[in-house]
């Protein structure tokens, strides 16, 4: 099995029916408000290390954590944050995950123009003057994962943790039956 580390999770919810960025800047530290920059306020957080942007609409999303369990207490963290400075918030927002970025290694390496052609060029992107790695789209997955010739592989897109886990395997039963790792 190929080794797998999770190294971000994006979650998006709604805590509120509308939010003052003006006053929550004014109320909370680490925080970053330029509207005429960005339309969202930006709060960070150490313990998880987390970072947030609030949307004046009550959105929020939540980057920089590592697993599900960290996501749910930055924004339990962040939520009561909030309340003690006066806002009204949700007491338990419904968390969704939009991405969840790992990395990992299938401890050989790769001939990239010869995995391309194996793995077909209708899911795979190479240019190596743009890129120095194959883009592999999996669909049935719905991820698409960096593969390097050194073996290091990136995988984005995935919602779920088992989804990551999948495609890796997939990946390294099919690169191991075609005689592509070395």
């Amino acid at each position: 099995m190929a080794d797998i580390k999770i190294q971000n999770i994006v979650a998006s919810t709604t805590i509120a029916e509308k939010l003052e960025l003006d006053k929550i800047m004014e109320s909370l530290p680490n925080t970053s408000y330029r509207p005429n920059i960005f339309p969202g306020l930006v709060l960070r957080i150490d313990k998880p290390k987390t970072a947030f942007l609030l949307f004046k609409s009550g959105k929020v999303v939540c980057t920089g954590a590592k697993n599900i369990e960290d996501i749910k207490k930055s924004m339990k963290k962040v939520c009561d944050m909030l309340k003690k400075v006066g806002f009204k918030v949700v007491d338990e927002p419904e968390i969704n995950i939009q991405n969840i970025v790992a990395s990992g290694d299938l401890h050989g390496e790769l001939n990239l123009v010869s995995t391309a052609l194996a793995v077909g060029l209708e899911n795979t992107e190479y240019e190596p003057e743009i890129f120095p790695g194959i883009v592999y789209r999996m669909r049935e997955l719905g991820v698409v994962l960096l593969l390097f010739s050194s073996g290091k592989i990136v995988c984005t897109g995935a919602r779920k943790t088992e989804q990551v886990e999948k495609a890796v395997e997939k990946l390294k039963k099919e690169l191991e039956g075609k005689g592509l790792l070395y």
